[in-house]
């Protein structure tokens, strides 16, 4: 069931509530606090686009396969863009990309206990028919720019949530239709074996060039000087945009 709110702080915030349960959206037409990840901001015209979170309860899940929810969730996104003739891409971890612009962003956060993850928030933000954008916004785009219409926001909605679902459907069922999914995440990975730029937190820059995702949701990046071939946890690598003017290593 769709609960839709004209302001809240977040729809995350909202849908900790036990009055929510699995498969239930909040839908917030304005969030004065939406958080992405690594502390962002989520910046959205009321009136314009979706921003919402979808509950999920995958108590069948260890915690250690949490990252499949992510590849679910992102997955169900980059379907409905494609129905909607918007061909996207998946910037690990949650990001979505057309081109190399974001269209899309989501904040995914997990209730833990027992060894299983009791409770899921999928924070979830698309840029709908927006045309006009804060310019401090490094690279946004929207379905309406990438399509060249306008969309109607409710039906968008339901059809985000239908597929998303499906994805997590697959999880759920596990065996062939589970590696089904995580081929297709990998076959729309962005940057996926191209050499690019990428950044570390001391500040250092190196080419590197995507491989995969582990089991663990670590991204595993090959070193273009040493060809050593490693994972990178959540903080642990940035990706460096063609819209970042310092595109030039810090350090060597």
């Amino acid at each position: 069931m769709i609960h839709y709110f004209e302001e809240l702080t977040s729809s995350n915030d909202e849908a900790v509530s036990a009055a929510y349960g699995e498969g239930d959206v909040v839908w917030a037409e304005r969030q004065t606090a939406g958080r992405g990840q690594r502390g962002h901001r989520w910046h959205s015209a009321g009136g314009e686009n979706v921003t919402f979170t979808l509950v999920l309860e995958p108590r069948f899940l260890p915690v250690d396969r949490q990252f499949l929810l992510s590849e679910a969730v992102t997955l169900g996104i980059v379907d409905c863009l494609a129905e909607n003739g918007i061909a996207a891409s998946i910037k690990w971890t949650n990001d979505i990309y057309v081109g190399d612009r974001k269209i899309t962003g989501m904040l995914i956060e997990h209730k833990l206990g027992d060894g299983v993850i009791t409770r899921t928030l999928a924070g979830i933000g698309v840029n709908v028919n927006q045309t006009e954008f804060d310019p401090s916004l490094p690279n946004p785009v929207s379905m309406a720019l990438a399509a060249g219409r306008q969309f109607d926001r409710r039906p968008l909605l339901e059809r985000l949530v239908e597929c998303i679902m499906a994805r997590y459907g697959a999880v759920r069922a596990g065996g062939e239709a589970l590696e089904a999914l995580q081929r297709d995440y990998h076959r729309h990975l962005y940057r996926l074996g191209e050499e690019h730029w990428y950044g570390r937190p001391d500040g250092s820059r190196f080419r590197g060039t995507i491989r995969g995702v582990e089991p663990t949701g670590a991204l595993l990046v090959e070193d273009a000087a040493t060809r050593e071939v490693r994972g990178y946890l959540f903080r642990e690598i940035e990706f460096v945009l063609k819209s970042d003017s310092n595109a030039l290593p810090l350090r060597k």
